[in-house]
């Protein structure tokens, strides 16, 4: 990691190096976290760290080591199953409200969004696809025009990316997800809320068990 910036202050530039590292894999499950370590590669004092490390405990990215400190804290069928349980009623909401919208950038934003999920698909680039999903569904909680959803739902898409990055790393299939997608944007376009909602669950539902039936293969194999 870089040293910090200071356009922000100490904690959130801490927190937001510390949020991108663990979700994009470069500080995966299990990696002890040292307040002295972090500070002098972050060249900052201990404070922020501290205080860094207190949010991303508060978030479930982290958890205590005793006196040790803290460590990445796991990726595992529970969580998969706990995270995405919340996600499907963000997901279906805000996919419902979106087509009940007259949001006047509707057909647009949502076009943009799925070009930029195909460019990913082509580049392969793993950090880009998981940049590029994300997009996707931030732009259908915009369009719902309930400014509390992103706010809500915020810790959940933290634990979100760092499932998505972990899987699409095994080299999971990455087609469907982008069908789905499409098949969403064309709902919420037209704008029938029921078919948004039931498709945007179904996406949900069917990644929820597309992960965790990855998660027993990678087990079966490494055991």
């Amino acid at each position: 990691m870089e040293p910090l910036s200071g356009r922000k202050s100490l904690t959130d530039e801490v927190h937001d190096r510390l949020v991108d590292a663990l979700c994009s894999g470069a500080l995966p499950p299990g990696t002890p976290l040292r307040q002295e370590a972090l500070a002098e590669e972050l060249n900052v004092s201990r404070q922020p760290v501290l205080q860094a490390l207190g949010l991303l405990r508060r978030d479930g990215l982290v958890e205590p080591m005793g006196r040790r400190g803290y460590r990445v804290a796991p990726v595992d069928a529970d969580l998969v199953r706990h995270v995405y349980d919340l996600r499907e009623a963000f997901d279906g909401l805000a996919a419902r409200l979106a087509a009940q919208s007259n949001a006047p950038d509707r057909e647009s934003a949502l076009r943009a969004a799925i070009t930029q999920g195909n460019h990913a698909l082509s580049s392969g680039d793993t950090a880009e696809l998981v940049a590029a999903d994300v997009a996707f569904h931030q732009t259908i909680y915009r369009l719902s025009g309930n400014p509390l959803l992103p706010e809500a739902s915020a810790a959940v898409w933290l634990q979100i990316r760092r499932v998505m990055h972990a899987d699409l790393q095994t080299g999971s299939s990455r087609d469907p997800i982008w069908t789905e997608h499409e098949a969403i944007a064309d709902a919420i376009c037209a704008g029938d809320g029921d078919r948004a909602q039931m498709l945007a669950i179904e996406h949900t539902h069917n990644a929820k068990h597309r992960l965790i039936s990855n998660m027993k293969d990678t087990d079966h194999h490494t055991n």
